[in-house]
């Protein structure tokens, strides 16, 4: 009898943490992303994440390896912020994940997970890469994803796995 009560008592705590984490500040669409934020493109100017203004005095983390992944969306971005740390360290990250994990810039969600189920997070990554080729600077990439630009990219474009080449 002992060890019911203990394990109802153990369920409803797991329960109860479970629903008022369900009821946190990120919105999840069907298939399990991330919403893509507010309707119409980028929040207010004053309203910029964190990032770092300058390229990084030491050796960056590694992303996490592409292929740990089962979505060719996923395998793209991180396959894609790997070749690109360097900017993604002086990018905002417009999902928030400064308030909710306390990311600095947009390269801590590529050393983690969370890239992995936010869709902003792979937009603003991919938008890099792509910006990066086009021989944009970090601050004039950072400027068009602080416009909202990043939010325009078409992820259903990235299903396929290409790895991008150097």
């Amino acid at each position: 009898m002992r060890i019911r009560r203990l394990l109802f008592v153990l369920m409803v705590s797991i329960l109860s943490f479970w629903v008022m984490d369900s009821a946190a500040v990120r919105v999840v669409v069907p298939g399990g992303y991330a919403a893509t934020g507010p309707a119409g493109g980028a929040p207010p100017a004053d309203e910029v994440p964190p990032y770092h203004n300058k390229a990084p005095r030491k050796e960056l983390p590694p992303t996490l390896d592409p292929l740990r992944f089962p979505d060719g969306i996923t395998q793209n971005a991180y396959a894609m912020a790997g070749k690109i740390k360097e900017v993604l360290y002086q990018q905002p990250c417009y999902c928030h994940c400064d308030r909710e994990y306390g990311h600095a810039s947009l390269l801590e969600c590529f050393t983690g997970t969370h890239a992995a189920v936010c869709n902003i997070c792979k937009m603003e990554a991919i938008y890099a890469y792509n910006e990066t080729a086009r021989k944009k600077t970090a601050a004039q990439i950072r400027e068009g994803i602080i416009n909202g630009e990043a939010l325009k990219i078409d992820l259903a474009k990235y299903r396929e796995y290409k790895p991008p080449s150097d």
